[in-house]
């Protein structure tokens, strides 16, 4: 039996890439993070319940554990305030400790491991980028957690022949709540309090961009893939779904799946404003019998989040950091021979119906 262990199994990434390797019967399942994941109606897994950020607690609960072959890393530490938190000294410090904890854990023993960047890696947020964005480009040199982790785990894989993945996805869709950048939720959420409010379901976003999504199932797939998969080994590879999307051109059809009237657009950060309806959603949540009526451990951040994927801003001007296409080559995933592709519009379909039938929203 082959032991893979997924750190950072309450995210969107995470709980998929753990449900993924609990679907193949050749794979026992270790799950680490604070909260015991919600993963459903799966074969049995052993869960570690630890803060990352405490070595020495995370160790002592490595003993227990032993030897695993794979590692899945999809531990995030975020600030609260999301976005400007991604250039924080200490969000970059605090992911390099995670993740220097979690290598000392895992231990000489693990054969492959798997990680997450993004088009942060890019330098999306800073300026211009290449498009399409490709692997080969050089390192953008800048202040994130992405090149710390690679740094450690490139050395670690010197040090005893680990061998590692790396994956770059754009937009990360699932149905996990209470995180920091899934924006199903939100528009779940946004939806419901309008319609409450008697409100249209307005498009509160700024200038349409071109963008490019991944579905959490995907990603997982690849995952799994990439574990058995020496073409994958000791590269990295850029990963979406295959095609692109237009936020106010895929409004009418969130409507559709949420079963409420589209209107004209309405500038309006979600950030500010879904705090404010906390009232309106405890009585929505109460009179539908809702799972969760606290808009905080529904939304996570991921409300701070929706303004910079939409391009929010207050003037209505061009959000710096989406006023130029990111765009992200896959050829070298698929040369690999990862084939994978999902329509985003059915992938939206799909966790905005996830949600509904497990109570989230109405």
């Amino acid at each position: 039996m082959t032991r893979v262990a997924v750190f950072g199994a309450t995210g969107t990434v995470g709980s998929s890439a753990a449900r993924r390797f609990l679907a193949d019967p050749d794979y026992e399942v270790v799950t680490v993070s604070r909260r015991p994941p919600q993963l459903g109606a799966v074969p049995p897994y052993r869960h570690v319940s630890v803060d990352l950020r405490d070595r020495d607690a995370l160790l002592a609960a490595w003993v227990d554990v032993g030897a695993v072959d794979h590692v899945v890393y999809a531990a995030l530490y975020e600030t609260p305030s999301l976005v400007s938190g991604w250039v924080d000294p200490e969000q970059i410090a605090t992911n390099r400790r995670m993740f220097e904890n979690a290598l000392a854990a895992v231990g000489s023993r693990a054969e492959h491991m798997t990680v997450l960047q993004g088009t942060k890696a890019y330098g999306y947020h800073l300026g211009h980028i290449p498009v399409p964005a490709k692997e080969s480009q050089p390192r953008v040199p800048h202040e994130n957690f992405y090149w710390e982790q690679e740094d450690l785990l490139t050395a670690a894989a010197t040090r005893t022949g680990m061998r590692y993945t790396i994956f770059r996805p754009q937009f990360i869709f699932g149905d996990q709540i209470g995180v920091a950048m899934n924006i199903v939720p939100v528009i779940g959420v946004y939806a419901a309090i309008t319609a409450e409010l008697g409100e249209p379901f307005a498009f509160p976003g700024g200038a349409r961009y071109v963008a490019e999504a991944v579905d959490s199932r995907l990603l997982a797939d690849a995952m799994h893939w990439a574990a058995h998969t020496p073409a994958a080994w000791n590269e990295t590879f850029n990963i979406t779904n295959g095609d692109v999307f237009s936020w106010r051109d895929m409004w009418p059809a969130f409507a559709r799946f949420l079963g409420v009237e589209p209107g004209p657009d309405r500038r309006r950060s979600l950030a500010e404003w879904l705090p404010q309806q906390s009232s309106v959603w405890s009585r929505i949540a109460e009179r539908e019998r809702l799972r969760e009526n606290s808009l905080d451990r529904l939304l996570g951040y991921s409300h701070q989040f929706a303004d910079d994927a939409f391009a929010y801003t207050a003037d209505g001007s061009p959000l710096a950091s989406r006023a130029e296409p990111v765009l992200l080559s896959t050829i070298k995933l698929r040369t690999a021979g990862f084939t994978g592709c999902i329509d985003t519009e059915e992938m939206f379909a799909h966790w905005f119906g996830v949600l509904r039938q497990e109570r989230y929203v109405p």
